[in-house]
């Protein structure tokens, strides 16, 4: 379309655009098909693609919302080519499935790795760096299931389809606390402090006046809380 061709007030164009009224009677059954392809689709890839996505289910979701668009759009392009790619993209998908399941390299390759990001209290700042985890990002996700302080924490994993895994101590010991520090009023009604000393970097158990933290090279030290 030339530029001189656009005018502001020209309903038809913006409401209907440059195509005759019956090909939205058209779109109607376009759409129909493309539904019944995203269906049948998402039902041969699996229950997880109702779920939270791993990278490639993510690349599958993103490749067929692509090739849906155009057909939809364009009076001029058919429906076959969006069901050819529908196609390609669960056999790909299945594929990868396929032999994920059967080796744990390929998987590895292929899926990501998870990472332990909180191991016995403490929390692993390189890990957290390279998989993208900032601490309060951590924190966030302890305090979802109602931690108060890293004592509670046996593990957190980042899940390589980027959830999070907790498990909690047997026993709760004392450990840094994961309650902002804007809530000082809350931490006093459900921690207590303790004499044992943490880093506040990581929450490694310190003996007193010994800096720098040894896993983390963090030099301000606090007391744990119960």
């Amino acid at each position: 379309m030339k530029k001189e061709d656009i005018h502001f007030g020209d309903w038809q164009r913006m409401f209907i655009g440059d195509v005759p009224g019956g090909f939205y009677w058209e779109v109607v059954l376009r759409i129909a098909v493309i539904y019944l392809v995203l269906m049948v689709s998402m039902r041969l890839m699996g229950k997880r693609m109702a779920s939270q996505l791993s990278r490639n289910e993510m690349l599958a979701m993103v490749s067929l919302a692509a090739a849906i668009g155009v057909p939809l759009q364009a009076p001029d392009r058919g429906i076959l080519a969006a069901v050819m790619i529908g196609v390609v993209v669960v056999a790909v998908q299945q594929t990868l499935a396929y032999f994920a399941s059967r080796n744990q390299r390929f998987e590895s390759v292929t899926q990501g790795d998870m990472s332990i990001l909180v191991s016995d209290g403490t929390l692993d700042l390189q890990k957290m760096k390279v998989s993208g985890i900032t601490r309060e990002k951590a924190y966030s996700q302890l305090r979802n299931h109602g931690i108060r302080h890293l004592g509670e924490v046996k593990r957190l994993y980042f899940e390589a389809d980027g959830s999070f895994t907790l498990i909690r101590h047997a026993e709760i010991r004392s450990g840094l606390s994961i309650i902002p520090g804007i809530d000082a009023e809350f931490v006093k009604q459900v921690c207590r402090p303790t004499e044992v000393i943490v880093c506040n970097r990581c929450g490694r158990e310190l003996a007193e006046g010994v800096t720098p933290c040894d896993n983390c090279g963090g030099d301000e030290q606090v007391n744990a809380f119960m």
